[in-house]
């Protein structure tokens, strides 16, 4: 640590608790704060002292507060809870718009709601719909999202998945969708196999590459913990020990949705998401997503959630744009 010219010193009093729980096994959890933030630290029986760059200092003495209000809840602390803390506080410190109003100190409902802490700050459920897919995923073993585009169905599945895989609740993830557009077209694009269905897969690409750094999610495609395949490639295989997520769900036609469906093996979970009015398939052709809530629903085990406008996380307009669709449509 570089401390800066302007300094600012603290002492942070440890109570209600064992200092040597807050300061855990050879000073580990004050050698973790040290990482994250511009600061010395120094124990000295209950008394910590704190020196480094002013908002630094303050913050840190906050970390201490709320694991201090943890230990006690919890009677214990470990690195992981110290790493929450962290990125909760962190990230609030870079997008004050997410901080929540409250007359206590504590951000105990912050860390309650967070999925998953990336190098951009923390994901959480951002609207009702969203939040009752958190609810459904802990509930179910098969939770299907319908909604309209924008509505983080993609993004918010693959953290969860993300989140199950570091807690060891899984062994593997395994993302799949349908390459529809692929079709008869697939021989006129150029390059290889993989080349050609990459961009079908680009978005869940694109949400891993956000939630892991590059060097682990390489690691974890090399040993197949974490695989992102066309739909076909599902076929014959168990899944065990396995979070899967089948995306853009309504280009999959019956069979497909049955095959992947049936993939699930001991301890596995899925998530199929889809917007059933954004259907590519040919018009003879029934999509899947659209099937299956008639067949389905009242399963038990098995959860719809429908997202709606009020949902959409993207760009304001895109809202707008919903909108604008409904109403053309409804007025047909």
């Amino acid at each position: 640590m570089q401390l800066k010219e302007s300094i600012l010193e603290e002492t942070f009093t440890v109570e209600k608790i064992e200092p040597l729980v807050l300061y855990g096994v050879g000073d580990e959890h004050l050698k973790l704060i040290e990482q994250y933030f511009n600061v010395k630290l120094i124990a000295r029986g209950n008394k910590i002292k704190i020196v480094g760059d002013e908002k630094d200092v303050k913050m840190v003495e906050d970390v201490f507060s709320e694991l201090t209000f943890i230990a006690n809840r919890n009677k214990s602390l470990n690195p992981k809870d110290v790493e929450t803390v962290i990125h909760v506080f962190k990230a609030n410190s870079l997008e004050p718009q997410l901080k929540e109003t409250t007359e206590s100190p504590h951000r105990t409902q912050d860390l309650e709601e967070v999925i998953l802490f990336t190098r951009k700050g923390f994901i959480k459920a951002r609207t009702n719909g969203q939040k009752e897919i958190l609810d459904a995923v802990k509930k179910n073993d098969i939770v299907v999202i319908v909604g309209p585009a924008g509505t983080g169905k993609t993004y918010l599945s693959v953290a969860l998945a993300v989140n199950s895989l570091k807690n060891k609740e899984v062994d593997r993830i395994v993302l799949a969708r349908p390459a529809v557009e692929a079709g008869e077209s697939l021989g006129f694009l150029p390059g290889d196999f993989k080349e050609k269905i990459d961009p079908y897969l680009r978005p869940l690409y694109d949400a891993l590459e956000e939630m892991l750094p590059r060097e682990l999610l390489r690691k974890y495609m090399e040993q197949r913990i974490i695989e992102v395949i066309p739909l076909a490639y599902m076929r014959g295989r168990t899944l065990n020990n396995a979070f899967v997520i089948l995306d853009e769900a309504q280009n999959s036609t019956s069979m497909q949705m049955k095959m992947c469906l049936t993939r699930l093996g001991v301890n596995s979970r899925a998530i199929i998401n889809g917007d059933i009015t954004q259907v590519d398939l040919p018009k003879s052709t029934l999509s899947g997503l659209i099937e299956i809530r008639g067949i389905l629903t009242g399963i038990e085990g098995i959860e719809f959630i429908y997202l709606n406008k009020s949902d959409v996380v993207r760009h304001r307009l895109v809202r707008d744009i919903i909108q604008a669709y409904d109403n053309r449509n409804n007025n047909q």
